[in-house]
């Protein structure tokens, strides 16, 4: 056969240089696909880094807010507990003068409400230590039964937990948890009003993480706020200290997990929290078969 002879039309040069065109074609592709990959990847860890920034500057903000806040609250109460005295005082003076004793009351209401907010803002201020136990989360709820009672009183809604939640496992401070759980039970069934409801569920992720899940069937939260909803000293409520969210969203931080708020598609306020189980959650781990939270104080919100 000669050099240039021709093979199905083609000859023997012209077979190689079309292996070369493809061989180079193949290799563009994948250079190609790995140019994009990386700049996925490139992409994605900017976000990353840029969320992590974001929350970084956020946790420096909240500790320099919370040492101020914390500085500010010993100073107002100290002197708030000779006034608690004094009019508590000027009360037993004034029991059989109703104007005056009714002007002296009012005092000493003032102070038990500034007394609640120095409270909170010691709570939101102090370093969140966890005293972490591996439980069922029946133990957390059934305490929030009973302490969401009063609730169920005032604002004539109703609290509703998924049977199965009880069962699931998490890895937690109970009384800890039991505080956000209860805030935002307390906070979803002011927002439902009379004839509204509050829901919890719980499962457990294929990652083997805890999802807890509280919703109700209020108007839910307007998206021009939601941004800011766990921000200290926000509030949407005319009588609220804005810290109830922020503590919260502290202790769910705390525990090394993630809370979310979103409105549910059939009405209300959504709020998800991710919970790690096991080497994900920092602390000593302690296996208990259960562990109940002493009484639960909700924050105001």
């Amino acid at each position: 056969m000669q050099p240039n002879a021709k093979t199905d039309g083609m000859t023997a040069q012209e077979r190689e240089l079309g292996a070369i065109i493809r061989a180079y074609s193949e290799v563009t592709d994948r250079l190609k696909s790995a140019h994009e990959q990386l700049a996925q990847e490139v992409a994605r860890l900017s976000a990353e880094l840029k969320k992590k920034n974001a929350e970084l500057r956020r946790k420096d903000r909240l500790a320099a807010l919370g040492e101020m806040a914390a500085g500010l609250a010993h100073e107002v109460r100290n002197p708030l507990g000779g006034i608690a005295l004094y009019s508590s005082m000027l009360e037993r003076e004034l029991a059989d003068k109703p104007k005056a004793l009714n002007a002296a009351t009012r005092i000493t209401q003032g102070v038990r409400s500034l007394d609640r907010l120095v409270g909170e803002i010691l709570d939101f201020a102090q370093e969140d230590r966890l005293d972490l136990h591996r439980l069922k989360l029946g133990s957390v709820l059934n305490t929030i039964e009973e302490s969401a009672m009063h609730w169920a009183h005032e604002t004539g809604a109703s609290l509703l937990i998924n049977p199965t939640a009880y069962d699931v496992s998490i890895d937690a401070d109970p009384q800890r948890l039991g505080q956000v759980l209860l805030n935002l039970v307390m906070n979803g069934m002011q927002a439902a009003g009379k004839g509204g409801r509050v829901q919890i569920s719980a499962t457990t992720k294929s990652d083997g993480s805890a999802l807890i899940e509280v919703w109700d069937n209020g108007p839910g939260i307007p998206a021009e706020v939601r941004d800011r909803i766990f921000n200290p000293f926000f509030t949407t409520k005319d009588a609220g200290t804005g810290l109830g969210l922020a503590i919260v969203h502290r202790i769910i931080e705390a525990h090394a997990g993630t809370i979310r708020v979103t409105n549910d598609s059939r009405g209300g306020a959504r709020f998800s929290i991710c919970l790690p189980i096991g080497s994900d959650v920092g602390g000593l781990m302690m296996e208990t078969g259960s562990s109940t939270p002493a009484a639960l104080r909700p924050t105001g919100s």
